[in-house]
């Protein structure tokens, strides 16, 4: 019996939160009605690669490659956001991501432990279609989650350092994020993963001054990108 008043206790509390939590006046109560809406986004991001070392010889040496820490680096872009239905939209958000990564190649059985860094600098301008899915509204606060495709173009490649990657890439993201109602304008945090879905790796490397740097694009097979990026849309 007190165990069937507790529950009646909490479901009634927690009926009366909700109700108490309805009864709160809405900021831009039709703001997710418009058909197309526009907005920017500024924030930061972590660029990485996977990487699939080659384990073949060059000049009698095998190096791995890794990247052990991540630079932030900065994005911005713009939204284009055209409403589905109360709960889908669509969205196109061209952004530009500036940062680069960090390389350390290491020689297998080296016990010295000698190694070699290199810094690859990508400014990816990127163009992701997204499928954007919100849940329902509660109060002046509504979480959401997105995903989809994007393409990409390397704006930042640089020829004849020890590693270069393609111009462009093609893959998929994801994340999640909420819209946070104020008076003027929806304030949006979003955090979103990126997977890219091509080999970056240029082979073919006839850029190459100093030939002796070949051995380290040799040690490497294929290298895909990755990114995490967390923005804040304003819209």
């Amino acid at each position: 019996m007190r165990r069937l008043l507790f529950i009646i206790y909490v479901c009634v509390l927690g009926t009366s939160c909700v109700l108490a939590q309805k009864e709160k006046v809405k900021n831009q109560p039709y703001a997710d009605q418009k058909l197309f809406h526009l907005g920017f986004h500024v924030g930061l991001h972590a660029q990485d690669l996977l990487l699939t070392n080659n384990g073949v010889a060059t000049d009698g040496e095998i190096w791995y490659a890794e990247i052990p820490s991540y630079s932030p680096g900065f994005s911005v872009g713009v939204i284009g956001d055209m409403y589905l239905n109360p709960y889908f939209n669509l969205r196109f958000t061209p952004t530009i991501h500036f940062g680069d990564k960090k390389l350390v190649f290491r020689q297998q059985g080296d016990e010295e432990g000698d190694s070699f860094s290199t810094s690859v600098r990508s400014n990816y301008l990127m163009f992701p279609l997204d499928v954007k899915y919100s849940a329902f509204r509660v109060n002046n606060y509504r979480p959401y989650l997105i995903g989809g495709i994007y393409g990409a173009f390397d704006l930042g490649r640089k020829k004849g350092t020890p590693i270069l990657l393609k111009g462009t890439d093609f893959g998929i993201q994801f994340g999640l994020g909420c819209d946070i109602y104020l008076p003027f304008f929806k304030l949006c945090p979003e955090l979103k993963f990126s997977f890219g879905l091509v080999d970056l790796l240029e082979k073919k490397r006839d850029d190459l001054v100093d030939k002796d740097l070949i051995k380290y694009s040799n040690g490497l097979s294929k290298a895909t990108s990755r990114m995490v990026s967390l923005t804040f849309n304003f819209e």
